[in-house]
């Protein structure tokens, strides 16, 4: 059984908060990032590792890690959540399919469904949006809508360019446990998963900017906004430090070959 107390206060709650009230808190609270699969340790999604991680250490996680934990949170606050799996269409190539690696919950609280999300590293939610296509959502600046398209539902962020562009798509069916632990696996061991291949961390602040390290073949450090992005090119040796002051991720250095290692 999850800690509950020991989750909200990671979180900043206590009591018996609302869905919208664990959803903004989690966005707002614990980090975006894959430095487990970057540095060859494989994800492990059993309950008690991912409060351990999340929780106790004060770490961040990827989509599994962070939709599960919520999804934990959520049914001990006693709402009903069903996993699913979609496929990730932020800038792939025009015609090519990715495999089902990213992990949203349907979460059934107050009489509606909701579409709930913590877990999409470069943009996710900040809170939950009702199930299904519909209209769209203002969420500290930045803008949110579901689409239908064939047998899928399709989430949607409007850049500051003005262009509405693809995140992830799902077919509303429910994923076993069994098929998320293949696909985090893939995507935690796989030679070349961009999880370990390269790096991306992110944290979603309340007042809707975000920020990110990300390209690992050529760090860079960006404070994203709803009217724009500014990055700057940093250094590897740099991400050590970047990550304590300010992602409040402690404990790594760079290896003799560069890469991230516990220290």
């Amino acid at each position: 059984m999850l800690d509950l107390d020991a989750y909200l206060e990671r979180i900043g709650l206590a009591g018996r908060p609302s869905l919208h009230d664990v959803h903004f808190a989690h966005a707002t609270s614990i980090p975006f990032e894959n430095l487990d699969p970057h540095r060859g340790v494989p994800v492990s999604l059993a309950p008690e590792d991912l409060e351990q991680k999340l929780i106790h250490q004060r770490r961040g996680g990827y989509c599994f890690e962070q939709n599960l934990l919520l999804a934990h949170a959520l049914e001990a606050l006693g709402l009903k959540i069903d996993l699913m799996l979609a496929r990730v269409r932020l800038s792939a190539p025009a015609g090519h399919l990715r495999p089902r690696s990213h992990l949203v919950l349907r979460v059934h609280a107050d009489g509606q469904i909701w579409h709930a999300d913590v877990g999409f590293g470069l943009g996710t939610l900040l809170r939950p949006i009702p199930f299904g296509p519909g209209i769209q959502h203002d969420q500290s600046g930045w803008q949110f809508r579901v689409v239908q398209d064939g047998s899928e539902l399709l989430l949607r962020t409007l850049y500051a360019d003005g262009e509405w562009r693809d995140l992830y798509g799902f077919v509303p069916d429910p994923a076993p446990l069994v098929d998320l632990e293949v696909s985090n696996w893939y995507a935690s061991t796989y030679p070349r998963s961009p999880f370990v291949t390269g790096l991306t961390v992110a944290v979603h602040h309340s007042d809707g900017s975000r920020l990110v390290i990300d390209n690992w073949e050529q760090p860079q450090l960006s404070e994203q906004h709803p009217t724009g992005t500014k990055s700057v090119a940093i250094r590897r040796d740099e991400v050590p430090g970047l990550l304590a002051t300010r992602f409040g991720l402690h404990g790594f250095t760079l290896g003799p070959d560069e890469r991230l290692v516990m220290a």
